[in-house]
């Protein structure tokens, strides 16, 4: 692990850049952890997930961890299964401020799984050790994806919101005529959410990524325009954000599998 500690920084603070995947345990945190530019404060306890080469800041001479933390090198599962998989694990590119929050019953779950990850450790090394290791830390991993899929659905309301704050934001991009089409990072910095976390909330909440909700959208409106004015195709595809009037209809069709003109014919 490098320590960078960046003079100009605040006092107390330290500055982390981290070369192994990092998954953190906080049962009782007094004090805060920053990524990019926001704080979270741990106090709630969870777990919170950390890819390579992501600045880590800690602030807080007096911080109190109670918990876990484990470190790992990509060169541990590189050969195994879990290596070729770890794009599944899509909360290691959330920021902190989505970590994942436990109930009791979770938490004793995650314990176990540390605790025996930390037995492991702790016993003499031989041929099955890393074996073992990878299936652990996969354990791991695959629980926290059902307990973050638990969160999305039990935070219904908060991510319903969400996704009201982003149908807003579509709609008066689409009536920019010089905005272009939106993109998952615009929509993301809008919303102020990580780009992998909206796409792993919508998914588990309307079946669609990022992408496929503002095409969605997108073709709401292509339907509103056809029906209701008489502009062109290509007046409308400008309108839309399409540089070229072919990219509109290939989208459109598809969406609807119809072209747009024969769409529109069937309102006459």
């Amino acid at each position: 692990m490098n320590n960078n500690v960046n003079r100009n920084s605040p006092k107390g603070e330290h500055k982390l850049l981290i070369d192994f995947y990092k998954v953190s345990f906080k049962k009782d945190f007094k004090g805060e952890v920053k990524y990019g530019q926001g704080y979270y404060d741990f106090e709630a306890g969870g777990l919170a997930f950390l890819a390579p080469n992501q600045l880590l800041t800690t602030s807080g001479g007096e911080s109190c961890y109670d918990g876990y933390t484990l470190y790992f090198h990509s060169d541990l599962i590189r050969n195994y299964q879990l290596g070729r998989n770890m794009h599944q694990y899509g909360f290691f590119s959330y920021s902190v401020s989505e970590a994942l929050f436990l109930s009791e019953k979770e938490k004793n779950i995650i314990t176990g799984l540390f605790e025996n990850i930390a037995a492991e450790l702790d016993n003499n090394i031989d041929a099955f050790s890393q074996d073992v290791l990878v299936s652990q830390i996969e354990l791991l991993l695959n629980y926290s994806n059902r307990f973050y899929n638990r969160q999305f659905l039990t935070r219904k309301t908060v991510n319903h919101d969400i996704i009201s704050q982003m149908d807003a934001f579509l709609a008066n991009r689409f009536a920019d005529k010089q905005g272009g089409i939106p993109t998952v990072l615009e929509v993301a910095r809008h919303l102020e959410v990580s780009p992998r976390y909206l796409t792993d909330m919508l998914k588990s909440l309307t079946g669609q990524s990022t992408q496929q909700h503002i095409h969605d959208r997108l073709i709401e409106k292509a339907k509103l325009i056809l029906s209701t004015t008489r502009l062109n195709i290509s007046e409308i595809a400008y309108q839309l954000g399409f540089e070229h009037p072919q990219s509109f209809n290939k989208l459109f069709k598809r969406y609807t599998n119809l072209s747009p003109n024969v769409f529109r014919k069937s309102f006459n």
